[in-house]
């Protein structure tokens, strides 16, 4: 059974990303979106033109959180051989109800791809606005033009 990271959170969050599970490599670097072909962090800077792909990670996770954005994923925990969300078995969902309290501020749920999406209805059922996002995996084949123009419209006010 895999572990994964704590919420990237603080109380002034409006915008909550959450992605399934990290991968291996991110697992490893204890980093959200560590692996250097997922476009996460080129999606978001992009999105905000900052060089966010190119900066530390402390920084990165700096400038989220300054624009009030909070990163985490559905599952806690799970097992799961390799990077794939299709693989994701016995998954141990994160406690969202636990969450509002910590973010009196959250009021959108932008999910990172269709396996986190799965989760839309129990974050809408708490009375936060969802939205799925094309994933930021590279193993979703979606050209990165279509996927900042989708996500885009998702993350931006």
């Amino acid at each position: 059974m895999l572990t994964g990271l704590p919420p990237i959170l603080n109380a002034e969050v409006r915008l909550l990303i959450l992605g399934s599970f990290p991968s291996p490599t991110s697992l490893a670097a204890q980093q959200y979106y560590g692996h250097r072909q997922n476009h996460f962090w080129k999606l978001l800077g992009a999105i905000f033109d900052e060089p966010l792909y190119e900066l530390l990670y402390a920084e990165r996770v700096a400038r989220v959180l300054a624009r009030h954005i909070g990163i985490w994923d559905v599952y806690r925990a799970c097992i799961r051989p390799g990077a794939l969300d299709a693989d994701i078995r016995a998954g141990k969902a994160n406690d969202f109800a636990a969450l509002l309290p910590q973010t009196p501020h959250l009021r959108r749920v932008c999910f990172n791809g269709q396996t986190a999406g799965k989760f839309a209805p129990r974050l809408a059922a708490l009375g936060l606005e969802t939205c799925v996002l094309p994933s930021s995996s590279p193993a979703y084949t979606l050209p990165f033009a279509r996927k900042l123009e989708r996500w885009k419209a998702g993350i931006s006010p």
